[in-house]
C-alpha cells in the first residue's frame, strides 16, 4: 500500500501540470502565510475573505467580457482594499463592517454577472472552489512574480510592518505613517487574495491567509519563526494537499485547507502540552 502510494507520487511530480501547481502554489502559500500573520495581529484577518467575494464579481466582470480572469481581476480588487480602507478612515465605519459592506456587494455584483452571462458554467465553479492542477503557465508566471513583489515590499517595510501589528497606536507616535503601512498591507494582500482563487477557489481563499498564521502563533517563541513557521505550515500544506488529492482523487483545494486546518490542530495541542510542562 505504502509502496503504491509513494510511486503515484513519484509519477504525479513527472506531470508538467503538477510542477505548475506546485511552483505557484508555494510562492503563493508563502505570501499568504507572511501577510496573514501580520493581519491576525492587527485583527484585520477577515479582509481575505471579503476581498475573496469582491474577486468573485470581478471573476464574473471577467467571464463576461472573456477578459483573463486572474490578470484583470488585480485592479478590480486592489480598489475595494482601498475602498475598505477609506470606509473605515472617512465614515467611521468600523474595519469588520466595512468588510463585510464590500464583501455583501461583491458577491450581489458576481451573481448578477452570472445571471446576465446565463449562469454558472464550469470556468466560475473552477474559480469559486478553486482548481490550481489546470492553472496555466501565464498564470504561474504572474504568481511567482507578484508574489516575490509582495515577499520584497514586505522586506523593505519590515520593521514598520512590525511596529504597527502590534502597537498600532504607539507606531504613530513614534513617526510611523501607519496609513501608509496599512494601505500597503491590504494592497498586498489583495494581490494575494487574486493569486489564491485558482489554488483553494473563492469560498476558501481566507482559510489560506488565516489558518498558517494563526497555527504558527501557537507555538512559535518570536515573531521572525512565526514568519517562518507560518511559511512552513503553508508550503508544505500546498505539497502535502496536491499529493493527497491526487492519489486519493479528492478535491485539491479543499484537502488543502484540511491539511493546514490540521497543523492548526497539531499546533494547538502542542502549545497545551507545553504549557501543562
Amino acid at each position: 500500500m505504502t509502496s503504491d502510494v509513494l510511486s503515484q507520487l513519484g509519477e504525479a511530480l513527472n506531470y508538467s501540470f503538477i510542477q505548475r501547481a506546485l511552483i505557484a502554489g508555494s510562492f503563493t502559500a508563502a505570501c499568504c502565510a507572511l501577510l496573514g500573520v501580520f493581519l491576525v495581529l492587527r485583527r484585520f484577518s477577515l479582509i481575505g475573505d471579503g476581498l475573496g467575494h469582491v474577486s468573485f464579481g470581478a471573476v464574473g466582470l471577467c467571464l463576461l467580457l472573456n477578459l483573463h480572469p486572474v490578470f484583470y481581476s488585480i485592479p478590480v480588487v486592489l480598489l475595494a482594499s482601498l475602498w475598505i480602507l477609506r470606509l473605515s478612515d472617512k465614515t467611521g465605519v468600523q474595519g469588520d463592517a466595512a468588510i463585510g459592506l464590500t464583501s455583501s456587494v461583491g458577491v450581489a455584483g458576481g451573481l448578477m454577472l452570472a445571471g446576465i452571462g446565463g449562469g454558472y458554467n464550469v470556468d466560475l465553479f473552477s474559480y469559486l472552489f478553486g482548481n490550481i492542477l489546470i492553472i496555466s503557465r501565464a498564470e504561474v508566471i504572474i504568481s511567482v512574480f507578484l508574489s516575490v513583489t509582495v515577499v520584497a515590499v514586505i522586506s523593505l517595510l519590515y520593521h514598520d510592518m512590525f511596529v504597527t501589528a502590534f502597537e498600532h497606536e504607539s507606531a504613530h507616535v513614534l513617526g510611523i505613517q501607519t496609513g501608509k503601512i496599512n494601505t500597503v498591507l491590504v494592497m498586498c494582500t489583495a494581490l494575494t487574495v487574486v493569486l489564491s482563487i485558482r489554488i483553494v477557489g473563492i469560498m476558501l481563499v481566507s482559510s489560506l491567509i488565516i489558518l498558517p498564521g494563526i497555527a504558527a502563533l501557537q507555538i512559535a517563541s518570536g515573531f521572525r519563526s512565526t514568519l517562518l513557521l507560518a511559511v512552513l505550515f503553508a508550503v508544505s500544506s500546498i505539497w502535502i494537499g496536491i499529493g493527497v488529492s491526487f492519489v486519493f482523487d479528492l478535491p485539491t483545494g479543499a484537502t488543502i485547507v484540511f491539511v493546514n486546518f490540521g497543523w492548526f490542530v497539531m499546533s494547538a495541542m502542542a502549545a497545551r502540552h507545553m504549557k501543562r510542562s
